[in-house]
């Protein structure tokens, strides 16, 4: 710990009292990665706010020491995107999860950023409403990190992103102080700006969220196919054919045969691929739809279609594919997450040509991803007891995010870029693009103390190979160097 963070360690100390702040070696690891496992860097010092105004202080508090930090809501995120500083501040929001107002009439919810996903759902329904963005994680990522990442879920398809459903935030700015950003304010979007920047523009102290009309009618079919390339057959004919599910998803052999071992999901034997396709809304749109769902399945070349009789049925066809990430990790010991996007009329090309790179290289993929947009979510496998193997599994995961860009698509989709694709973006974008896109954050930090080391790509040290470093390099650790 530097003096200037032991410094902020005792003032924190009087704001927060002793529960508020951690120091203790082990305690720190807790914090040290987010879901993405394979990035790691142990926090200077973690502090637990109770409310906005702590937040805006420990803010002004860093800078004013020349500090860095990061935000951190429930760690659940899959880019390494609330990775901390080892000589910085990690400032955690899961003490902030007040739903601090529910405006039915409105058709709003003003909440805090530790408020779990799924309670705000919870909140609401007996009102009638919910809030619609569900990433697979939602009974345990909180609101604050969803908005930071712009999050997704399986029915985006319909519903769109957190983008599309927060209305304003409060938000503590690099530099400390407290304004509200709303999405009807006249001149530059800069809600949109905030949403899904990764926590680079700031943190979010309130969010108000749009509150979606629970829909009088839910169908829920699963479809089972020989092979994947007839369930993408069978998800362009139902796009094609004009119909716009709540959900399309997919899986693959291999992410079945996971979650039967993790949760015993009872898919169809022998499927290649499953195919979830849910629509909801009014009752007669419904049941016109889905009579052309189940076709189009058929004729794609479906041999098993099952329908959810009952909300209990459609929690059993959604538990497969919601366990699929973790699920994964009863067939092999490590694996990596990634999320590419292509366009949908690619997605028999592209998944081709991943078996082909699966086959090639000898490391297997199993393939999960929100079929109707394109939302790639490959499970790269390896054993990280096996020598090379990391490296290996690097490599397939950097050709996967490849071909999602030579296909007109993106090396992201809703996991952000954080610092585990940070060397891929200037795969995608020019440097007068990456210069732009730095300028507007220098706009918001000039000081660089806000999430520093996201999203965009830095130089490696020199001769470091690439790959997943086995512990953290001697410059990391003294905050000389940012690790990605």
């Amino acid at each position: 710990m530097t003096e200037a963070v032991s410094g902020l360690a005792e003032r924190f100390t009087a704001l927060l009292g002793p529960g508020g702040v951690v120091t203790d070696p082990v305690r720190l690891a807790t914090y040290e990665c987010d879901g993405l496992t394979n990035h790691r860097a142990r926090p200077a010092l973690v502090v637990l706010p109770d409310d906005g105004a702590q937040i805006a202080e420990i803010v002004r508090a860093c800078v004013a020491a020349g500090v860095p930090y990061v935000a951190r809501g429930s760690g659940t995120g899959l880019s390494g995107g609330a990775l901390p500083r080892t000589d910085g501040v990690l400032i955690v929001t899961s003490r902030l999860r007040r739903v601090l107002e529910v405006d039915v009439p409105n058709q709003r919810a003003v909440v805090e950023p530790g408020v779990i996903n799924l309670d705000v759902s919870r909140a609401v329904r007996a009102d009638g409403y919910y809030f619609a963005p569900d990433p697979s994680s939602q009974q345990i990522c909180s609101v604050g990190g969803n908005v930071a990442e712009n999050s997704g879920g399986a029915h985006c398809l319909k519903y769109g992103f957190t983008a599309h459903h927060v209305l304003s935030c409060e938000v503590v700015t690099p530099e400390g102080e407290v304004v509200e950003l709303r999405a009807d304010d006249p001149g530059y979007d800069l809600l949109g700006v905030f949403v899904g920047a990764e926590g680079t523009l700031g943190i979010a102290t309130k969010v108000t969220v749009k509150l979606t009309r629970l829909p009088e009618t839910v169908q829920t079919l699963l479809a089972a196919f020989d092979s994947i390339e007839r369930g993408g057959t069978a998800v362009s004919a139902i796009i094609g054919a004009g119909v716009v599910p709540a959900a399309i998803e997919m899986m693959d052999a291999l992410s079945i045969e996971a979650a039967e071992a993790s949760v015993a999901c009872g898919y169809p034997p022998g499927a290649g691929a499953v195919l979830i396709v849910e629509l909801d809304g009014p009752a007669a749109e419904v049941e016109h739809q889905f009579a052309q769902i189940r076709a189009l399945c058929e004729e794609a070349g479906a041999f098993e279609i099952r329908v959810a009789a009952d909300d209990a049925a459609r929690a059993l066809i959604w538990r497969g594919r919601k366990s699929a990430f973790a699920a994964v990790g009863r067939i092999s010991p490590a694996y990596l997450v990634q999320d590419g996007v292509i366009p949908r009329t690619a997605l028999p090309r592209v998944l081709a040509r991943i078996d082909a790179l699966s086959a090639e290289s000898g490391v297997r993929v199993a393939n999960v991803f929100h079929a109707g947009d394109g939302n790639l979510h490959p499970l790269v496998l390896f054993d990280d007891a096996e020598p090379g193997a990391a490296e290996r599994a690097e490599q397939v995961s950097g050709a996967i995010l490849d071909l999602c860009i030579e296909h007109g698509g993106s090396i992201t989709g809703e996991h952000g870029v954080g610092v585990d694709k940070a060397r891929y973006m200037p795969r995608m974008f020019t440097a007068t693009d990456l210069d732009t896109m730095q300028m507007v954050r220098c706009g918001f930090d000039p000081a660089g103390l806000c999430n520093p080391g996201k999203i965009y790509p830095t130089p490696r040290l020199c001769g470091e190979a690439p790959g997943v470093r086995k512990g953290v390099h001697p410059l990391v650790e003294q905050g000389k160097a940012d690790l990605f």
